[in-house]
């Protein structure tokens, strides 16, 4: 333990001057350039550990190059142990210059564009594997290590999900995400579930006429997505962790018209996956559930077409057994760590559904995805907090040996 901890802090200069050099590379989902910079430089800074790095272009040519590293294992009946993360974040370039964004450190806040989500968790991936191959290279070298690094994550792009499951042996003995540790007092939250998520489109198709003229003869369509908005809205079910949320809704042209078209984009998400499906199939039903016509009889139609689909990720044994050996090493390391369930997705809710997961193994942070402050501190940057590296490490360093 000591040595563990004495070996992190000695480094913790050299770790913290590569966190810099990744945060200072924006790496917007939508600038691939940028993305594939801090690919590259990542593959440079893992490469002394033994790690190759295979890059594969994301099938969406809009966004850059997923990362993967490797390296061979010494022995042949080697396990393989899964460490993910993600190159992109959700701040284009402007928003950065706009908000003053950038890597700095006030007190023990660490501030700049994915320091928490998730380039603080690359950085923690590195620094348990420099701790292992230094201090326990034999057990280093017995495992078929995979980092594997997203690089359109924020973009729900499915395609590095799937080539992840192409590159992993169906006895993967961990699959382990490094997205950052929520903020709880003298507590380390560790992520067990994630809920799943479905988005869908609403089109609304009605008729159009004058509004001063022949206001009756009109059908509303923007009437009639309102109506279907307050059913999908009535959907939620907090007691059952299921949530509806219409997003965005256009319709109409000119206000003298009554319009003929109007649409919404909604969200759904659950946790379980018999709330999820009941939630998915509600959802279907109100097309049918029409109100607005003309005088003359004529009835709006509703359409209703899923867009995207990502299951959720329940509780479940495996992952429940994984959290354990991070409860024995925190029992060790005199921390205290916890459950948590997420709503948001990350690359675990795919991988969960074939190899043992657990997520949340990231430093701890505040804020992700926020590049706004106000003087009066209401608002905030995305930050981590540095205190939080060395023990983190520490937790799952000790976990993963026990693997």
């Amino acid at each position: 333990m000591k040595e563990l901890e004495s070996y992190l802090k000695q480094n913790l200069p050299v770790y913290m001057e590569y966190f810099r050099q990744m945060i200072s590379i924006n790496s917007f989902t939508g600038n691939p350039e940028g993305v594939n910079q801090l690919g590259a430089l990542t593959a440079d800074i893992f490469a002394p550990l033994g790690f190759q790095a295979d890059f594969v272009q994301s099938a969406d040519p809009a966004y850059g190059k997923h990362l993967f590293l490797a390296r061979p294992p010494f022995t042949s009946s080697a396990k393989t142990i899964a460490m993910i993360s993600h190159l992109d974040t959700v701040f284009p370039p402007q928003e950065e210059l706009d908000n003053d964004f950038y890597w700095r450190i006030e007190g023990d806040r660490i501030y700049g564009p994915g320091t928490v989500d998730i380039k603080g968790g690359t950085l923690m991936m590195y620094m348990i594997l420099d701790a292992l191959n230094s201090l326990h290279p034999d057990f280093y070298n017995s495992v078929d290590w995979l980092l594997a690094l997203d690089a359109s994550e924020e973009a729900l792009s499915d395609d590095f999900g799937t080539t992840c499951l192409q590159r992993l042996p169906q006895s993967t003995a961990a699959c382990l995400v490094f997205e950052g540790g929520t903020q709880v007092e003298n507590s380390f939250p560790i992520v067990v579930a994630r809920k799943g998520r479905a988005t869908f489109k609403v089109e609304v198709k009605g008729r159009s006429a004058h509004a001063g003229n022949n206001h009756a003869l009109g059908a509303n369509a923007i009437h009639q997505l309102a109506h279907s908005i307050l059913k999908i809205e009535a959907l939620t079910d907090y007691t059952n962790d299921l949530t509806f949320n219409v997003g965005v809704i256009s319709g109409g042209t000119v206000v003298n018209r009554v319009p003929h078209y109007a649409e919404a984009v909604v969200e759904m998400r659950a946790f379980s996956k018999q709330v999820f499906q009941n939630g998915y199939d509600r959802m279907l039903a109100l097309a049918d559930d029409i109100q607005v016509m003309s005088t003359d009889g004529f009835t709006c139609t509703v359409s209703i077409q899923p867009v995207y689909q990502t299951g959720p990720w329940p509780r479940n044994a495996e992952t429940d057994r994984l959290f354990s050996l991070w409860e024995s090493a925190a029992r060790r390391a005199n921390l205290h760590i916890q459950k948590e369930e997420r709503g948001g997705l990350s690359d675990g809710n795919l991988l969960c559904q074939h190899f043992p997961t657990l997520d949340g193994l990231g430093p701890t942070g505040a804020n992700a995805h926020c590049s706004e402050k106000s003087s009066d501190g209401t608002k905030d940057q995305e930050y981590a907090l540095a205190s939080s590296f060395v023990p983190k490490a520490i937790l799952n360093t000790l976990a993963i040996l026990s693997l």
